[in-house]
């Protein structure tokens, strides 16, 4: 049995699609295939049920699965701790987040400090992020959302206000303050459904007691502003630049609205020096929320 094998398996078992898989390994559909056929013969049973170009786990499959990603997660955190031997300028930090946009700063300054610090980033969802840290792919998260789970430890580094965006013109321009059911009846932009931002959003429309009818759903902040700026519509937004932003932006007097972004690790599993280290310089760059 080689790593190789355990490695390919790994991506098909998750993808539970050849082609797909082979495509994310980068190699060819057909080397693939007979990777993971010479590894079922090698245990002695399929791993997977087959039906056409279709592929499942099955209960064997799923069996081997668990033991093999231990199995990965401990030899990839050995190489983290030889890394660590070699000191903070040899290491890699791998960081999951659903937005880079309150991230760029430290981490741009973090590696000024650590330029041969190799980072790898994967935006993904929420329940991607806590697969991700639970099966020991990614070192840190960074997120708006809580992410609550036995052995995950948080640490929030950033709290901070959210405003209504309105457009140039707009009858509440002028205004310095606004309830957020004034705007009930406005167009609204948002974020595509299921987007951490739009979750806590819906949460403050509840509380607010509205429906907002919204005319835009992205998945970019920075393409919130940019239709706001354009008339299009009203919008929940982040600080966007404190009192420099170049939109018109209205503290919300009810609901309280706010974001607490956080970061988030693994305490059982091997934290690299150098993913230490940043998870430190983060804290210490927010002030420790």
């Amino acid at each position: 049995m080689e790593l190789l094998q355990l490695q390919y398996f790994r991506t098909v078992a998750r993808m539970e699609h050849m082609t797909k898989a082979a495509e994310d390994l980068r190699i060819a559909q057909p080397a693939l295939s007979k990777t993971i056929a010479r590894l079922e013969e090698h245990v002695g049973v399929p791993l997977f049920d087959r039906q056409g170009r279709q592929i499942r786990l099955n209960s064997f499959g799923k069996a081997f699965l668990e033991k093999v990603e231990a199995a990965l997660t401990l030899l990839e955190e050995g190489q983290k701790e030889l890394s660590d031997l070699a000191g903070l300028e040899q290491g890699s930090i791998h960081l999951a987040t659903s937005t880079l946009e309150r991230l760029s700063e430290p981490l741009s300054a973090f590696l000024s400090l650590h330029p041969k610090v190799n980072f790898r980033i994967t935006q993904a969802s929420m329940e991607e992020m806590a697969h991700l840290l639970e099966v020991g792919e990614v070192d840190i998260c960074f997120t708006a959302l809580p992410m609550e789970k036995a052995n995950f430890s948080t640490m929030t580094v950033m709290k901070e206000d959210i405003y209504l965006a309105v457009p140039p013109g707009h009858r509440l321009a002028g205004h310095s303050s606004v309830r957020l059911n004034e705007v009930a009846n406005d167009p609204f932009i948002g974020y595509k459904e299921g987007f951490p931002f739009q979750k806590m959003n819906d949460a403050f429309f509840r509380q607010a007691g509205i429906t907002p009818n919204f005319v835009c759903r992205v998945d970019e902040p920075a393409a919130i502003a940019n239709l706001v700026r354009a008339g299009l519509g009203v919008a929940l937004v982040g600080n966007c630049g404190g009192p420099d932003s170049p939109l018109h932006l209205l503290s919300i007097e009810y609901p309280i609205c706010k974001r607490h972004f956080q970061l988030a690790w693994h305490n059982k599993r091997y934290l690299s020096l150098a993913a230490r280290e940043f998870r430190d310089f983060v804290i210490a760059y927010y002030g420790g929320g």
